[in-house]
């Protein structure tokens, strides 16, 4: 089912983990099936979910160990109890977790202990036709799967230690340490597997769902990997490090009017032209595999394919670092050839946008992203007539495009409101025709929706009008983030309604 880029549609923000359930945080189960129905039921054809990959550092979906295995916290357990491979005895006992917060600490080990029994069900009750799917899987996954169960395994085994510190001879992949630690940990690998196998299984049952529902997934593509993750790891050579498998330069952005000092990320940067020798089949192989799992997805920092902001590692912030190329068409030309001329593919084109960035975006065809919240926060001297001008503001919208009332990095509409400096808020309830705190929320999603911009999309949030203690992140703080969760008496029949009409209104009904 090809998702069209030129209907007009809308939809939501929310990750899987922010839906209710009663083991701790969201996942691919019932719930989410009953958010599809509420989103088909308000007209909203669009589910933008964040990367579904296993979690960082800080919960942090943007920091995965792997690009490509889903994230063990997001596997269901009722499905599991269902197949006879989990008692639903183990269920039972479930403590009591909050419904309010995702509670990583509790619940990932919680869950994982299930994930464990339910693998020895399966390898121990599963029928023939069940085996064979599971083998058939792993066979057509085991470019990527066998060394992220290794990485996962081993990781497990040392403690969790980054895996530049399980000794010299695993860290630079000796074949004969690797071969012995496959033996070693074969039963690991395989309940991993098992894991990652149940993953796919439910998030395609989600997807089909959705899709005879007339609604589609959007996927989050993290532009750069973390270093202590099996993709580094397993290719060492694709990045810049030293003999001691230290980060050389690190990810990064410079000084700008979000801070003095930057963003220094800390994630390693590719050797591109070592990537280009072999037609960039790792990132081609990533694209796939995203595609596989969603119908279009946003790539984040799209400005990093054009330039990049290269920070030296002895660097505490990233004032110090300069711009290096990126691989341009180059790369974009390598996914048309392994994916077809129309790349369902959003470019993430916010920060620093140079000519170069946008002629990438364009000379592919791919929709940027246009943030109205955004629109009002300051623009040249500060008065109407220029804040006039910002490109963000939805009479400079295009119809290629994607359009936001905020995003999951950004406060809450009314969140923003309430923290609002006078003459931003001045502007705002001028350009909006409203002035009215509890309603500031669906003027902007209104405005959002009345754009030109083919899509539109409203995190949750929004829509429910909840205030800033409801964000979902805030950048470069590390804890408190990436919990929030909503629960369903949240989902007033008004707000269902609202965004219903405004939906309908703007043609974009589903």
């Amino acid at each position: 089912m090809p998702f069209d880029l030129s209907t007009r549609r809308s939809g939501i923000v929310l990750h899987l983990t922010s839906l209710p359930g009663p083991h701790g945080q969201g996942d691919l189960g019932d719930e989410a099936r009953r958010f599809v129905d509420w989103l088909a039921a308000c007209g909203q054809s669009l589910w933008q979910v964040l990367p579904v990959n296993p979690v960082g550092p800080g919960h942090s979906p943007y920091q995965c160990p792997s690009a490509f295995a889903g994230s063990p916290g997001l596997v269901a357990l009722a499905p599991l109890v269902r197949a006879g491979w989990l008692p639903a005895s183990a269920l039972d006992a479930a403590p009591a977790f909050d419904a309010g917060r995702a509670d990583y600490e509790r619940a990932l080990p919680w869950r994982w202990q299930r994930l464990q029994q339910a693998a020895a069900g399966f390898f121990a009750r599963g029928t023939a036709a069940q085996r064979g799917r599971f083998e058939a899987w792993c066979a057509a996954e085991q470019a990527w799967l066998d060394e992220w169960c290794l990485f996962a395994a081993l990781k497990d085994a040392h403690h969790g230690q980054p895996w530049w510190a399980w000794g010299e001879a695993l860290a630079r992949r000796d074949a004969g340490a690797l071969a012995a630690a496959r033996a070693t940990h074969a039963d690991a690998m395989r309940e991993r597997a098992f894991v990652q196998w149940q993953f796919d299984e439910q998030l395609l049952e989600l997807r089909e769902y959705a899709h005879s529902r007339g609604v589609f997934l959007m996927g989050d593509v993290p532009i750069f990997v973390a270093h202590d993750s099996a993709d580094v790891w397993s290719r060492p050579e694709l990045y810049f490090m030293d003999e001691r498998h230290e980060l050389t330069v690190v990810a990064g952005v410079p000084p700008d009017g979000f801070g003095p000092d930057g963003q220094r990320w800390g994630n390693p940067l590719y050797r591109w032209e070592r990537m280009a020798a072999d037609g960039y089949a790792w990132w081609v192989a990533r694209l796939k595999r995203a595609l596989a799992q969603a119908d279009l997805v946003r790539v984040d920092h799209f400005r990093g394919f054009a330039g990049y902001w290269e920070v030296p590692a002895s660097c505490p912030t990233a004032r110090e670092g300069r711009w290096a190329p990126g691989p341009g068409p180059a790369l974009f030309e390598a996914f048309r050839a392994a994916l077809g001329h129309d790349l369902p593919v959003v470019a993430e084109d916010l920060g620093t946008i140079t000519p170069d960035v946008i002629a990438l975006r364009d000379g592919f065809g791919l929709p940027g992203m246009r943030i109205v919240q955004e629109a009002f926060n300051g623009w040249g001297d500060g008065s109407p007539s220029a804040q006039a001008q910002h490109p963000f503001l939805p009479h400079h919208h295009v119809p290629h495009a994607l359009a936001y009332s905020s995003t999951h990095d950004s406060d809450t509409a009314c969140g923003w409101w309430a923290g609002a400096r006078p003459e931003v808020r001045a502007f705002a309830a001028e350009y909006l025709a409203c002035n009215d705190a509890t309603r500031i929320h669906w003027a902007l999603i209104r405005a959002t929706s009345q754009s030109v911009a083919r899509l539109a999309l409203f995190p949750l949030q929004d829509v429910l009008g909840l205030d800033s203690g409801h964000r979902m992140n805030r950048p470069g703080t590390a804890d408190g983030n990436w919990r929030w969760r909503f629960t369903w008496p949240m989902l007033e029949p008004q707000a269902a309604t609202w965004l219903a009409r405004i939906t309908t209104a703007a043609g974009r009904a589903g």
